[in-house]
């Protein structure tokens, strides 16, 4: 790793000189394997700084050509440049990867080793919802908010299975005023349901619309939650409202996820998971970490997907439904795809097909009612694909699952965002054969869908296969005309969210 020892003080934009500095060969390969220039990358960083409230950060080509000499940048811009490298590769890239040194003090950053507490979870998601409101979610983030992994995000998450100690309801979180307990207790019957109806409708429009949408709409539904949660209701209604409040905080960290913003996602995730404990439902506090997981396969770390999976089935064995089960195992099996071992992928994807053949929807809550046969085509289609890039025995099962699973998406008209994610696994198992003409098909009609949709995790994964697909056909003039298209039409830029 660089090491530095400060020489004339700080320099404008934050940096540390060092004049007798080693090479930083990790950073080297990273940017090299990016394809940026350095004024690409200057650029870049700059923006970013600029969108978290740090604008003293002022960096050039000379000052990242320094950077790859040995420089060591200062705070925020080491965090900054591990999230420029996480988001250009799909994976988490850490700040030790490139060879950069972490901060002395993650400041503002909660974790996710939280006490099991009712008051815990109204608190912090309280003081989270209304910074990510006022501030905005890449200012609110800032430099210091980390995406868990390993030990960090597995170790404290498996005390969810383990039963809470026996107490007595919990008092208001803070004292109120005399009228503030009186409009609490008349908290009217019916609006427990008409918050359900909400949820239910939030959902609905992220999986038209892509999580960019109606993200903010969530959040400012979540925090209202977390207010009436601070006063006193009885017993019955407080556990529907920290229901309410878990199914909105996983909407929340789900359209994060959707749009990019990676370690705010977990946070809320993590919160989730505390009110599905607070409020009793291990099935949804099951559904929580197979989400986890799918965030964990998303950043190739199949093995903590694996540890959250395990986790989540032990955690339900005695009351999830089957459509949950069919989930988690259809997880189970992307993570064994991506670890490269097919014979327990194909174990795990048999048991979902066993699964939710034995559901019955009509019984199943309307958070896992998303998971049809067109849900378990996409993604199992997506762990034959994986497995497809080290054995062509792999292909054939790939294009059946991702065709079948666009024919049925198809028909519904509902489920937008799926049928594009399916179109451009289609399109790169197209390119796995080296069929240029289906690939481009297939992406083509990704892109019509991810224009209008607003789904960063999407046009990632879109920008990503159609670049392939250049690079391996870069003659063709079909595939010139539909990288022009994602140039013009997807430009790389920060992603608004609503």
């Amino acid at each position: 790793m660089a090491t530095t020892r400060a020489r004339d003080g700080d320099s404008a934009d934050g940096q540390e000189p060092d004049g007798g500095r080693q090479a930083n060969d990790r950073l080297a390969v990273w940017f090299a394997r990016s394809g940026w220039s350095k004024g690409e990358l200057a650029r870049q960083v700059n923006h970013h700084a600029r969108a978290m409230s740090a604008p003293h950060v002022s960096t050039d080509t000379s000052r990242v050509r320094r950077w790859l000499d040995g420089e060591q940048p200062r705070e925020p811009i080491p965090q900054i440049l591990a999230e420029l490298f996480t988001r250009r590769f799909g994976r988490v890239v850490s700040i030790d990867e490139l060879g950069l040194r972490e901060p002395d003090e993650p400041h503002g950053d909660f974790g996710v080793d939280l006490p099991w507490t009712f008051e815990t979870v109204v608190e912090i998601l309280g003081e989270y919802t209304r910074g990510d409101l006022l501030l905005g979610c890449q200012q609110f983030v800032g430099p210091a908010l980390r995406l868990a992994a390993g030990r960090d995000l597995v170790q404290p998450l498996q005390r969810w299975s383990a039963p809470l100690p026996a107490s007595p309801a919990p008092p208001p979180i803070a004292p109120r005023a005399a009228v503030r307990a009186v409009r609490a207790a008349r908290l009217p019957a019916s609006a427990p349901e008409r918050l359900r109806d909400s949820v239910r409708l939030f959902r609905r429009w992220d999986m038209q619309g892509g999580g960019g949408l109606r993200r903010k709409a969530v959040i400012g539904q979540l925090n209202g939650l977390t207010d009436l949660l601070r006063d006193e209701h009885p017993a019955g209604v407080r556990v529907r409202l920290l229901g309410l409040t878990a199914e909105l905080a996983l909407l929340a960290g789900w359209m994060s996820y959707d749009t990019g913003l990676q370690p705010g996602a977990q946070k809320y995730m993590v919160l989730a998971l505390h009110a599905a404990k607070e409020c009793d439902d291990a099935p949804f506090g099951a559904n929580v970490l197979g989400v986890m997981a799918r965030q964990m396969i998303h950043y190739e770390l199949p093995e903590d997907a694996l540890e959250l999976i395990h986790l989540a089935q032990y955690g339900s064995r005695d009351a999830g439904g089957a459509a949950l089960q069919a989930m988690l195992y259809t997880l189970e099996g992307r993570a064994y795809a991506a670890l490269g071992n097919p014979d327990r992928c194909r174990r795990a994807l048999g048991l979902a097909e066993q699964a939710l053949a034995d559901s019955r929807p009509e019984f199943e809550p309307d958070w896992i009612r998303y998971f049809t046969r067109a849900e378990l085509l996409c993604e199992s289609g997506h762990a034959y694909r994986d497995l497809a890039y080290t054995g062509a025995a792999f292909v054939g099962p790939a294009k059946e699952r991702l065709g079948e699973a666009v024919r049925l998406l198809c028909g519904t008209g509902e489920f937008v965002r799926s049928l594009a994610l399916a179109r451009v696994g289609l399109a790169t198992v197209h390119l796995i054969e080296r069929d240029a003409v289906g690939a481009v098909v297939q992406a083509g009609a990704a892109l019509d869908i991810a224009s209008r949709v607003r789904s960063e995790r999407l046009i990632v994964r879109l920008r990503r296969t159609v670049a392939a697909l250049s690079a391996g056909f870069p003659a063709d003039s079909a595939v010139r005309a539909l990288a022009a298209r994602v140039a013009l039409e997807l430009p790389e830029a920060p992603f608004p969210t609503a």
